[in-house]
Order: structure tokens, then sequence, then C-alpha cells
């Protein structure tokens, strides 16, 4: 598992937009706000996903992009984005690597079931590419003001 002060792993994804994404795009330029979540269209998801979108111009006053990452197809990404009017980007990591190296694809108890999945989970990484905070399990009442709290003493 991964923890403050770590370097990010570096990745490469498909994107929302017909783009893809490096983490390392963003270095020396922008602090990133990258959240793992579990599905694209659940209410939970949703409802994190909007709460990201309405503080938006927040985060980019504070020199952060916010960068959405799940297992779902781009498909479903690009339906989700327009959906809910998202300004930015949705990365597909279909293959789970990137979730793996973050160590958020692990075991979950789903209605008394263990399956494999997503922990909706939150990183802040810096201008140099280290993960300056991390949020496990994280609980999406509120979450995205505590991330954009944090965001601004950078």
């Amino acid at each position: 598992m991964l923890e403050e002060g770590d370097k990010a792993p570096d990745f490469t994804l498909p994107a929302t937009g017909g783009n893809t994404i490096s983490l390392s795009d963003f270095r020396g330029e922008k602090n990133v706000v990258l959240y793992f979540y579990p599905k694209d269209n659940s209410s939970g998801c949703s409802k994190e996903a909007t709460s990201f979108r309405d503080l938006m111009p927040e985060f980019e006053k504070s020199d952060a992009v916010v960068i959405g990452v799940s297992a779902d197809s781009l498909e479903s990404h690009e339906k989700f984005a327009r959906d809910y009017s998202l300004p930015f980007p949705l990365l597909s990591d279909q293959s789970k690597e990137v979730s793996t190296a973050y160590g958020v694809f692990k075991e979950k108890n789903m209605y008394g079931r263990k399956v494999m999945g997503i922990e909706r989970t939150t990183l802040v990484i810096d201008k140099e590419g280290v993960i300056r905070k991390i949020w496990p399990k994280v609980k999406v009442e509120g979450h995205a003001e505590q991330v954009l709290d944090f965001v601004k003493t950078l």
C-alpha cells in the first residue's frame, strides 16, 4: 500500500473526451486530486462526482486538477460524464493495473459476500509527484470539501 510521502506511480490511461492522460502530464504544473470510485452511475459515485464538479472553480483557483478513475469502460464514462456534466476527465482502468498499483483494488464485503473491487479512495499528489494525502474508504458526504480544504494548503 502506498503511503503519504511516497512518489505516486506514473500511469497512462484512456480518458473521456478522446484523450489519453498520464500522471506525469501534470508534473511541475498542477496538483492532482486522483479519486478512485467503484462504479459509474451508482448513487454514491454520482454524488461524489457531482460534489467535485460543484467545487471545480475552487480546485482550479488552488492550482489543482481533479481526475476520476474506475474500472468501467470508456463508453460508460462518456455517458456518466455527459449525464452529470462533469468538467473533469474520467479514466478507464479496465485492466485494474493502476487501481492495483495504488492499492485500491481489493477484497470488499458486498451484502455479506466477498468481492474484488475498487475501494473508494482519494489521493492528493503535489506538483512534484509526491502523495501528500490519502483518504481510504471515503465517506462521500462532505468529502470533496475536505479535499479542497487540504489542496488549499499546498
